[in-house]
């Protein structure tokens, strides 16, 4: 008996040993989209060796594994359609089945935060999830990884087909996109989401590209976990001063202990206000924290209640005075927080203020500009909200910030060249955000456009599309009269339409000043849909609003000239147009006035009697910028030199 029980282990072990011999990569596996009209490359690895045959459609190819166990073959182009199986076999018995795969377009969804942005969270997200029923688009979401050197395996990552219980979690723009191309063609959509929040262009460039040592690259990466370990571990200290932390202890009547007006804080830590919590001792902590501190109010001050400002808070808060809830912002980083306080929430004397806030990553705290720290009595001026400021972590993690997707190569590396050889319809890319601060903005240009060919490069695909949402407006605080960061970044942007077979969607008009990342995706892969079907498709389609081409010098105006295949409109009529500055031989630019007269727009100003250079919507929040097309479509910002 124990013989015949250990002859079955060993005809066990032997059988999952042969199964295990051949692999595919993770994208090659059940519901799996593939390029339509192209040759269909697989690979993947086996015993050094073996010989090797792919069928897919009553197609076969064939191989022999080579020494390492890796092996490829190339199968046919095949027209769109499905469900196929692709069946992978080993010498003559071990066999790997991909079943449901469809043939379609095939997608790279690359960038930062904004192309990791979820359906869940875009505009009208329960009405787009509820009728996100399509089992013909599919997403691919790679989990976020790094490396310091290239590698040939994925993370993870499954193809999950569109239904209303998935489609919450796939890109926002990638879906829209697709779902807008997909009932316009019939065409099945595979949508593969590399992304990760926050990252730099230099963490998805190769080492030659980004133009660094990659040795150099890892040492660099050692200090930095190290540094970060260190850090980690004095939060972890100041912690421990608060042994099992909850984000709400219950008080009377339903209300948060930490609310109540009577409630004692002084044992609390204290805190600078603004200022995130990170750069305050307590690094890396996420969730949520509490804020207390006081402000005195006269009889008549209370009687008539008052405006209270918070500054912004990074991400939600809920706000309380003397117990009583007053105002509640949820997942808005960005804006300014300014509550109504009524007067039955008030009284003479010293008013207790507590406020809740959740952080969801990154900075996180009451920040910005002191000057919005205030309160105001109905009818009367605003005086600072000075504090002292009492603080108390609650349900909070602590989550590293090494800062991996900001360092070169990383995201190429685990993110990126694994997926290298899958056909591809092309490339969409929505990042900048991270680069679009002082100096990097104008490296971006080369980075950009290095980035393209280098992803050409790798796949061996020089006419291979790419295509970019070009960054909308957006109030980041960086810029001034003279610079502007995120316009200077789109300019970089823009310059890399240079290079055949790109496109940009022009997103100015569709941003949120308040929040980095606005909930209207829809519009922005409409315009990315424009794009395609002109740059991919070759449709004969208007896919920007107008372009900048020439400036002429007319006596004490200029005219400047535009591709505008839609002819020249001003957002609201007339021919009026805002945004436009204009500069003498100083480079010193003013406020222009600016009309359309035919097919180009002339601008001038009275302090600019002898204009030079021309530039439009240079700002990061540009709201004012008027010029768009007949149908809507604006003109991305420009300067007509490198000057300011």
């Amino acid at each position: 008996m124990k013989r015949h029980f250990a002859l079955l282990a060993i005809m066990l072990l032997a059988t999952s040993s042969a199964h295990a011999s051949i692999e595919l990569p993770l994208l090659f596996t059940d519901g799996a989209v593939l390029q339509r009209d192209q040759p269909l490359p697989v690979w993947g690895w086996a015993t050094p060796g073996a010989k090797i045959r792919a069928s897919f459609d009553a197609h076969d190819a064939t191989t022999t594994a080579s020494g390492d166990g890796t092996w490829r073959v190339e199968l046919p182009a095949h027209a769109a359609g499905g469900p196929f199986e692709l069946r992978v076999r080993e010498g003559n018995a071990d066999e790997v089945a991909v079943r449901d795969v469809l043939v379609g377009d095939v997608w790279l969804c690359s960038g930062q935060s904004n192309m990791e942005f979820t359906v869940s969270e875009a505009q009208d997200a329960q009405a787009e999830m509820a009728r996100g029923d399509d089992p013909a688009i599919r997403h691919f979401k790679i989990p976020k990884s790094w490396s310091t050197m290239p590698e040939a395996r994925l993370a993870g990552g499954a193809w999950v087909a569109a239904t209303p219980r998935t489609v919450g979690d796939f890109s926002a723009v990638c879906w829209f996109f697709a779902r807008e191309l997909k009932a316009r063609n019939g065409v099945p959509q595979g949508l593969i989401n590399s992304t990760w929040g926050g990252s730099s262009i230099e963490a998805w460039m190769d080492a030659h590209t980004a133009k660094i040592d990659s040795l150099a690259a890892v040492a660099r990466m050692h200090q930095q976990e190290e540094a970060e370990a260190d850090r980690l571990a004095a939060t972890r200290k100041r912690l421990a001063n608060w042994p099992g932390l909850q984000a709400d202890v219950p008080g009377r009547d339903g209300r948060p202990l930490w609310a109540e007006e009577t409630f004692d804080a002084r044992d609390w830590a204290s805190i600078q206000v603004p200022g995130n919590w990170e750069s305050q001792g307590y690094y890396g902590i996420d969730g949520i924290a509490w804020y207390r501190t006081q402000f005195a109010l006269s009889a008549q001050e209370a009687a008539r209640g008052v405006m209270l400002g918070l500054a912004k808070i990074d991400d939600s808060d809920r706000t309380w005075v003397n117990g009583v809830i007053v105002g509640e912002t949820v997942n808005r980083w960005g804006a300014v927080r300014a509550y109504r306080v009524p007067p039955h929430a008030l009284h003479a004397g010293l008013n207790t203020l507590a406020v809740r806030v959740e952080d969801l990553g990154g900075g996180g705290g009451i920040h910005g500009d002191a000057a919005l720290l205030y309160v105001q009595p109905e009818g009367g001026a605003r005086r600072p909200l000075e504090g002292p400021w009492h603080f108390r972590p609650a349900a909070v993690k602590l989550v590293s910030e090494v800062g991996y997707n900001q360092t070169p190569t990383l995201l190429y590396n685990k993110m990126i060249h694994p997926l290298l050889g899958h056909a591809l319809r092309g490339v969409l890319w929505y990042q900048g955000e991270a680069n679009a601060v002082p100096k990097l903005a104008l490296a971006y240009r080369e980075q950009f456009a290095g980035l393209i060919r280098m992803f050409r490069a790798a796949w061996q695909q020089p006419e291979m599309p790419f295509l970019w949402v070009q960054l909308p407006n957006f109030s980041s605080g960086g810029d001034t009269a003279e610079e502007s960061p995120w316009a200077e970044l789109r300019e970089s942007q823009s310059a890399a339409l240079a290079l055949a077979h790109t496109g940009q969607a022009v997103t100015i008009g569709l941003g949120d000043p308040d929040d980095i990342h606005p909930k209207d995706k829809q519009n922005v892969a409409h315009r990315l849909v424009l794009v395609a079907r002109r740059v991919v498709f070759g449709e004969s389609v208007v896919a920007s609003g107008p372009v900048f081409r020439a400036l002429k010098i007319e006596g004490n105006r200029a005219r400047l000239s535009f591709d505008a295949a839609d002819g020249l409109a001003a957002r609201g009529g007339g021919m009026q147009l805002s945004g436009f500055e204009i500069a003498g031989e100083d480079n010193r630019c003013r406020p222009a006035q600016a009309r359309i007269d035919g097919n180009s727009v002339v601008v001038s100003s009275a302090d600019v009697p002898h204009p030079a250079a021309v530039r439009y919507a240079w700002s990061d929040n540009p709201v004012e910028a008027n010029l768009v097309d007949r149908n809507g479509l604006p003109a991305a910002p420009f300067r007509s030199s490198a000057g300011p």
